[in-house]
C-alpha cells in the first residue's frame, strides 16, 4: 500500500470531478488516498461578482496569495506520491494553490517527493505550468507527470461561454455555442490516469523519477496559442504592477486602473489574438519547425503519445 496526498482547489466542482476519477482506481487498488481541498480564509465565490473577478488579476500575477484555513494533514505526514490539482487565473495558477506551494506546510508535504500536476481550464495554462514548476522545484519537489484537461469548444467560442461560466454559473449552450468546461466524456476517460497510477504504485514507479503516465495522451499542446500566451504574460505582469501600485485588493481607488486593464484584455482578446493565430497561420510552413519544437517541449514529461490507452482504458 502507498500513500498519496491530493491537493485540490475547484470553484466550480469540475476539477473535483476529474480528481474523482483518479482517485478512485487507486483507492480500489488498496492504497490510501488523503484528499487536501484547500479553503482561503476569505473564500472565492462562485458564481464570480464580475468586479471581483478582475479585482483578483495583480495578486495572481505577483503571486501575492492570501493565507489559507488550516491543513487537514499534519505537515510532517509522509507520502509516496503527491497530486496537485489547479485552476488557471490570469495565466497563473489560482491563488489558493500558491498560497499551498508559498506556505510551511505545503512546502514540507512535498520536499522530496514525486509529484504530479492537474490542471484544468478555459486552454491556456501553459505560464501557469512554468510557474508551478518552479515552485514545486523551490519547495523540493520533483515533477514526474501532467495532465491538462480543456474546454471542449473552439478556443474563440470560449472567450464567450467561459466567462458566462465563471460570472453567471451557467454553462449550458447557448447562441449554438458548445456548453462550457471539460466534456464530461473526457472526465469520464480520466479514469485511465488512476489506472496506470495504481499500476506504477504497485511496481514502486513513482521512485524512478520518470514519467507514469505517459502514452495516455496526457497532455496535447497548441504550440500556436503558446505564442499568444507568452505575449500575454508579458503584458500582464507590466499591469498587475501597475494596478498594485493604486491600493490593495478590494480598495476602490485601484479600481479604475483596473477599468483600463479591463478594456486592454477586451482589446487584446478581439484584435490582438486573432491577428496572433492569423500570421502564424500564413507563415507556419516558415514557423512549423519551430513550433514543433516549441510542442515537444510544453508537452513534456508526460507527452501527447497515445501507445498506453488501450491498456488502461477505462
Amino acid at each position: 500500500m502507498k500513500r498519496v496526498l491530493v491537493v485540490n482547489y475547484s470553484q466550480s466542482g469540475q476539477l473535483s470531478d476529474i480528481s474523482a476519477r483518479i482517485v478512485d482506481p487507486l483507492r480500489a487498488a488498496g492504497h490510501d488516498v488523503h484528499v487536501e481541498t484547500l479553503a482561503p480564509e476569505t473564500p472565492f465565490p462562485f458564481p464570480w461578482p464580475i468586479v471581483e473577478f478582475f479585482d483578483a488579476f495583480p495578486e495572481c500575477v505577483q503571486l501575492d496569495a492570501p493565507p489559507l484555513r488550516a491543513l487537514e494533514v499534519a505537515a510532517d505526514t509522509t507520502f509516496d506520491l503527491v497530486i496537485l490539482t489547479y485552476q488557471v487565473w490570469y495565466l497563473s495558477p489560482a491563488l489558493p494553490m500558491t498560497a499551498f506551494l508559498k506556505s510551511e506546510e505545503g512546502r514540507k508535504l512535498i520536499d522530496g517527493k514525486p509529484v504530479i500536476t492537474l490542471v484544468a481550464c478555459r486552454n491556456m495554462w501553459l505560464s501557469a505550468q512554468e510557474t508551478m514548476k518552479q515552485l514545486i522545484a523551490g519547495a523540493g519537489g520533483r515533477l514526474i507527470d501532467h495532465l491538462a484537461f480543456t474546454d471542449q469548444g473552439h478556443p474563440l467560442a470560449t472567450f464567450i461561454t467561459t466567462p458566462r461560466w465563471v460570472w453567471t454559473g451557467k454553462k449550458n449552450s447557448f447562441l449554438g455555442l458548445p456548453p462550457a468546461g471539460v466534456s464530461p466524456e473526457e472526465i469520464r476517460q480520466a479514469s485511465r490516469f488512476g489506472l496506470a497510477l495504481a499500476d506504477g504504485l504497485n511496481n514502486d514507479r513513482e521512485k524512478s523519477g520518470q514519467p507514469m503516465l505517459a502514452g495516455l495522451r496526457a497532455v496535447t499542446v497548441n504550440a500556436r496559442l503558446a505564442v499568444s500566451e507568452r505575449a500575454g504574460r508579458r503584458a500582464f505582469g507590466v499591469w498587475s504592477k501597475l494596478v498594485r501600485l493604486f491600493g490593495k485588493r478590494g480598495q476602490w481607488r485601484r479600481r479604475p486602473v483596473l477599468l483600463l486593464f479591463v478594456v486592454y484584455l477586451i482589446t487584446l482578446i478581439v484584435t490582438v489574438v486573432p491577428i496572433s493565430l492569423l500570421l502564424q497561420w500564413l507563415f507556419s510552413p516558415l514557423l512549423k519547425p519551430r513550433l514543433e519544437r516549441l510542442k515537444a517541449e510544453l508537452e513534456q514529461p508526460s507527452g501527447s503519445q497515445e501507445f498506453n490507452l488501450q491498456k488502461y482504458a477505462p
